[in-house]
């Protein structure tokens, strides 16, 4: 159940905004398991003068929180499918930058505020 924040500069169509967000979603379900069911992602536009990224104005800047317990392999296939499913969509792979939160499960609170750690999640984490 990552929570998903992607930055990208204002300008984009709707269309360009939704193929961004189905992107990174399919890589998160493809190289870390999640369900596909599972979407909590968050598209964020910045006005040009708010937005400065060293890969360019088309940079798209993505932060994912997930629960820790993934493996640098795991990590690592899921850094190759969101700049692939991102090419895919029309975005240069060189203005991708990702950022993983790796949050222990009992820093997260769900399902009407039971502690993650307590609950059955329904998916593997330890990928």
């Amino acid at each position: 159940m990552p929570m998903t924040h992607i930055h990208v500069r204002a300008g984009r169509t709707d269309e360009e905004r939704a193929a961004i967000i189905d992107a990174v979603h399919a890589a998160l379900v493809a190289a870390i398991a999640i369900p596909v069911h599972d979407r909590t992602l968050v598209l964020h536009e910045h006005a040009p003068v708010n937005f400065a990224a060293h890969r360019g104005p088309d940079a798209v800047l993505i932060e994912v929180t997930l629960f820790a317990g993934r493996s640098g392999a795991a990590k690592r296939a899921l850094y190759r499918a969101i700049v692939d499913e991102l090419h895919r969509v029309g975005v240069r792979r060189e203005a991708v930058t990702i950022a993983l939160h790796d949050v222990p499960r009992e820093d997260w609170g769900v399902r009407g505020g039971q502690c993650a750690a307590d609950v059955d999640l329904g998916f593997e984490v330890e990928v």
